[in-house]
């Protein structure tokens, strides 16, 4: 059962709501991914500052939501029409005003053994390829799968390839990759599926820290090319 809620205001977009079971609701943004970090951040934090009654925990995604609630104290039914209130009108062009870290990439060789792969289906050189992933700033959309992990995009048409049809047992702390629409960082070393195309030195998580995570979803990267291996 889907829950039709309001239309965004801009270019017919539009949230969707699903129940998970009888303690959850999962709220879907159909729209660009750049959006949509910007709409789920702005209603996760209206959320938790509001503390709807039932509302027990949100979940933030890249471009979802899941709304925990006690089903003792609320119904769906109701968290639905919190949610209608929540919602920003407007969700505008994220702008790069915030943090942007600059992290340099060896790209190619041994720390980018699927470089060669991603430009030859692009039809592109593999130079090419790292100045069209070197080009602009990417927001960083979540942080997941590990700590400090981060989901960064949206990459350009080109450079947008399924994931890898065999995951690798080990790829190395670092690893810059990307699959779908998106890149990500390896903070350590891991099992992973996704291409990778270059390695960075930047220390993405450590627990000694404050904040232990380098990069916040809402914040910029900026690749640059530290050389070609």
């Amino acid at each position: 059962m889907k829950i039709a809620l309001q239309r965004h205001a801009r270019g017919g977009r539009q949230w969707s709501a699903s129940p998970m079971g009888d303690s959850a609701l999962l709220l879907h943004w159909r729209g660009p991914h750049s959006l949509a970090g910007a709409a789920i951040r702005h209603l996760s934090k209206r959320l938790v500052h509001c503390a709807p009654r039932g509302v027990v925990e949100v979940v933030p995604g890249v471009d979802s939501a899941l709304i925990c609630y006690d089903p003792l104290e609320t119904s769906t039914a109701e968290v639905g029409r919190v949610l209608q209130k929540s919602f920003p009108r407007f969700v505008r062009p994220p702008s790069t005003a915030g943090v942007v870290h600059r992290i340099a990439v060896a790209y190619g060789g041994a720390a980018g053994p699927d470089l060669g792969d991603i430009a030859r289906v692009a039809g592109l050189s593999e130079e090419a390829v790292v100045t069209l992933h070197t080009a602009r700033p990417m927001p960083v959309l979540m942080i997941g799968f590990m700590p400090g992990y981060p989901y960064i995009g949206e990459l350009p048409d080109l450079l947008r390839v399924p994931r890898r049809s065999r995951p690798r047992l080990a790829v190395p702390a670092g690893s810059v990759a990307i699959a779908n629409d998106q890149t990500g960082i390896y903070p350590i070393r891991s099992p992973g599926g996704w291409h990778v195309i270059g390695r960075t030195e930047v220390t993405l998580f450590d627990p000694c820290q404050e904040p232990p995570a380098l990069l916040r979803a809402g914040d910029y990267v900026r690749f640059v090319a530290l050389k070609m291996i």
